[in-house]
């Protein structure tokens, strides 16, 4: 599964059919048009648990050394991973998504 792999370093980006095939692993979450990056909205019911949920993804993005883009508002985080040293999305992208995801469980 996804969620109990980790990082590697110089993780190579994927072709257009692995990311269709990892997407369905990753529910909620969106590709780009240009496959070059993944994103998932999160709703909360207030700024506290917004800012929780971010220091979370802060903390597992430290861990693994792979760090997404975070837009905050009071009530909403919105995610969004690339591998810029690939030049679009690697299997680092996917794996950490997972592991959102499973934040929330």
């Amino acid at each position: 599964m996804l969620k109990d792999e980790h990082c590697i370093p110089g993780a190579q980006r994927l072709a257009d059919d692995v990311i269709a095939g990892l997407l369905p692993e990753t529910p909620g979450w969106g590709v780009s048009n240009d496959n070059e990056r993944i994103s998932r909205r999160f709703e909360f019911r207030n700024f506290h648990e917004t800012m929780g949920f971010a220091n979370a993804v802060a903390f597992l993005a430290n861990q693994e050394d792979h760090h997404p883009d975070l837009e905050l508002a009071y009530k909403n985080c919105m995610v969004h991973f690339t591998t810029h040293s690939a030049g679009g999305l690697s299997r680092n992208d996917f794996i950490l998504a997972a592991r959102i995801n499973a934040l929330l469980r």
